[in-house]
């Protein structure tokens, strides 16, 4: 671990620190994903399928889907992390502090499944209130969304994105592993009555899945005045089992869509990762996430501090960087925020799906945080 920086301790903001996350290829960070735990009570195949089926469906091409048989269940590919090693609440708040006085300015909560943690709003409250958090957003599957949405609007959740890979009941509970379709709908209306605004709905979209449904989810979209995020199937499922041609392309995906709906381009920032479009009438807007077709690393401002306190700075990362160390021992902030200036300095120019020398990272999706 490197040398600790002999500075005392400063309450409240760092005082006078100065610098910036700027990597060596001039990309400066302006957003933090923060997982509070790895755990997920979903189990998706593009994730964590808990069925021999369902991690076998990218070679089967679905010959269990044509001819039903009971589920196997199998062993996942990843151990939960032990309670002592996911981050408090407090060190969370801390680094994030120490990030934002950095330059960070957006910060979405993820997991695993977020709602899984227990009082999270207490942390939304805690997170809210550190000055220069300009967007607290967070992703759900909305399994847990009812019960807590209040609390969390009130503590200061803004925007919430839910997860919503079908609209045909079976086939989500085929997609996540559970009979879920009813309670992510229901998570989608309340958040749009508390007043999150946007209210945004992730679909990630698997060739031969669900990818019939992109024009019927289009129109949900529509209908209900969201902002609909596609993303392209990617290769972080616990079982290594992705293919890449089960990948639907962005560029597919939009020249489907504009084959049935008038769609305007969205300006947006330079740095956004969707290509955005808004339906004609003004009734909500359409995104396309496209990492592996069109990546978009040249522009990637995002960090991710996982559940048990490891900064990755791709989503691909083949190295973490620990923090525990400094958040659990005699360090002062400045010495957090210098290990955080150094972390960014050497992040990947970008990722190599795709490429000959592509290797898939160690841990999935639920555990490195969406």
């Amino acid at each position: 671990m490197a040398s600790r920086l002999a500075v005392p301790v400063l309450p409240g903001r760092l005082s006078g620190m100065r610098g910036e996350l700027r990597d060596e290829h001039g990309r400066v960070m302006r957003d933090l994903r923060v997982s509070i735990t790895d755990r997920c009570n979903f189990r998706c195949v593009y994730c964590l399928p808990e069925t021999e089926e369902a991690a076998n469906f990218y070679r089967t091409r679905f010959d269990a889907l044509r001819n039903p048989r009971p589920a196997k269940s199998i062993p996942l590919n990843y151990e939960w992390k032990p309670k002592h090693e996911i981050l408090r609440f407090e060190e969370i708040e801390r680094v994030v502090r120490v990030a934002v006085s950095l330059g960070i300015q957006k910060v979405r909560v993820t997991g695993g499944e977020p709602l899984l943690r227990r009082d999270v709003a207490q942390l939304i409250a805690a997170l809210a209130r550190i000055p220069g958090v300009e967007d607290l957003a967070m992703t759900t599957n909305g399994f847990l969304f009812g019960e807590k949405a209040e609390a969390l609007r009130t503590a200061g959740l803004r925007r919430v994105s839910i997860s919503l890979d079908s609209l045909d009941r079976g086939r989500f509970q085929t997609m996540t592993g559970r009979d879920g379709l009813p309670a992510a709908l229901a998570a989608i209306e309340q958040a749009q009555r508390l007043g999150f605004a946007p209210v945004k709905v992730n679909a990630v979209i698997i060739g031969g899945m669900n990818d019939h449904e992109i024009e019927a989810l289009a129109e949900f979209a529509r209908d209900r005045r969201l902002s609909l995020r596609f993303i392209e199937f990617m290769p972080l499922d616990s079982n290594r089992a992705w293919q890449r041609d089960l990948v639907v392309s962005g560029r597919t995906i939009l020249e489907r869509l504009r084959a049935r709906f008038e769609l305007v381009p969205v300006a947006g920032h330079p740095t956004e990762t969707a290509r955005r479009w808004a339906f004609a009438d003004g009734s909500g807007e359409i995104g396309i996430i496209a990492p592996v077709t069109e990546p978009f690393c040249g522009h990637c401002n995002r960090l991710r501090l996982t559940a048990d306190g490891k900064i990755r700075t791709c989503l691909f990362s083949l190295e973490e960087h620990d923090l525990r160390p400094w958040l659990r021992e005699e360090s002062s902030d400045e010495a957090l925020a210098e290990r955080l200036i150094e972390i960014v300095t050497h992040k990947e120019a970008g990722h190599r799906i795709g490429q000959p020398d592509f290797v898939q990272p160690a841990r999935t999706m639920s555990c490195i945080g969406g």
